[in-house]
Parts: structure tokens; C-alpha cells; sequence
């Protein structure tokens, strides 16, 4: 993973990618906004990953913005972290996974 890509928690739902790529150009150049979006409802998800051009860019922003507001919210920044893997979650009513077209019996 890039030491040049950051992680932005505890952002407001409001908040739109140009929000944040005008706020984190303050500190150097940014390459890239990635706002996580829930993909039912279409609303941010208050987190987002900003990447600059250098680490020391990025470094630069860390220190800038961590724990400062923006928009209302006391923001976190940091380095993004890989994505862990994750145990499948089970269906969306927390049930068991049954295979499809199974049915309980009714006593």
C-alpha cells in the first residue's frame, strides 16, 4: 500500500469529493478522491481515501488535518491500512445460510 494514500473518517454525509480534494490540496497535490458510497441508498458512508502525488505530501496533510474539523466533524487521517479480510457475514437477517430454496418445517 502506498505511504502516499490517507484514510479521512468521521466525515459528514454532506460531504462530496471536490469538498475534500479543494480542503486536502491545502497540503500538496492531490491525485486522486475516493468517496465510499453506500450502494443501496447512493449516501456517503463517512470515510473516503485521498492519494498525493508524494508521501511527504501526504505526511504533510496528517499533520495538517488529523483531528481537525472539517465540515462540523472532527476528522481522522491517516495512512491507509490494506484491507483485511473478513469472514462472509451471514444473510441480512443474521440467520444461518441455508441453501437457496431451503425451507424450515413448520411444527
Amino acid at each position: 500500500m502506498s505511504q502516499a494514500r490517507l484514510f479521512v473518517g468521521n466525515l459528514s454525509f454532506q460531504t462530496g469529493e471536490t469538498d475534500l480534494e479543494d480542503y486536502f490540496s491545502q497540503a500538496g497535490a492531490v491525485v486522486s478522491v475516493n468517496l465510499m458510497v453506500d450502494k443501496m441508498s447512493g449516501r456517503s458512508r463517512g470515510f473516503a481515501f485521498v492519494e498525493y502525488g508524494t508521501p511527504e505530501d501526504a505526511q504533510k496533510a496528517i499533520e495538517q488535518f488529523h483531528d481537525k474539523e472539517f465540515q462540523g466533524r472532527k476528522i481522522t487521517v491517516n495512512i491507509a491500512r490494506p484491507r483485511e479480510e473478513r469472514a462472509p457475514r451471514g444473510d441480512r437477517f443474521g440467520g444461518d445460510r441455508r441453501a437457496q430454496g431451503e425451507r424450515r418445517e413448520r411444527y
